[in-house]
């Protein structure tokens, strides 16, 4: 015959289950969304990095211009389409685009710097406005302090 006090403490045992279960989901969701967040917090830029290069590689130089913020209509006061060509076009140092590779991704202030490898010892460091992905040569050599 069983008494009434037999399944003391049985609702005790499941609480403490869900509790620690509620808590062990808690803390791997924590870690999962902080992994992803870092993996993916400067993915905006660096894909406006990537078409930018693409666009390089497909010889359609007005285009990659664009993503400086800078048109035929609209050409940038500080950086003509002659400089551009300079910088980007086939006679520049960085007219090989296959095999550039974005090695460092950080966020300064309003935007992200990111540091692109060519191969060859050759490195740039763009810079992505993030409220208009505008693309620029990065105006620090790293991020300063405070921003």
């Amino acid at each position: 015959m069983a008494g009434y006090l037999d399944q003391y403490g049985a609702g005790e045992e499941r609480r403490e289950k869900i509790v620690k279960r509620s808590l062990i989901s808690l803390a791997a969701l924590v870690v999962i969304g902080g992994s992803l967040f870092f993996i993916f917090h400067n993915y905006r830029e660096e894909h406006q990095v990537k078409q930018f290069f693409d666009r390089l590689a497909s010889h359609d130089y007005k285009a990659a211009y664009s993503l400086f913020g800078c048109t035929d209509e609209k050409p940038c006061r500080d950086y003509p389409f002659d400089k551009f060509m300079d910088d980007w076009g086939p006679r520049s140092g960085r007219n090989d685009t296959s095999n550039f590779r974005i090695f460092r991704s950080r966020t300064c202030g309003s935007g992200v710097i990111l540091t692109v490898d060519f191969g060859k010892s050759q490195e740039e460091k763009l810079w992505v406005e993030r409220k208009d992905m505008v693309i620029g040569f990065s105006p620090f050599p790293g991020c300063p302090a405070g921003m």
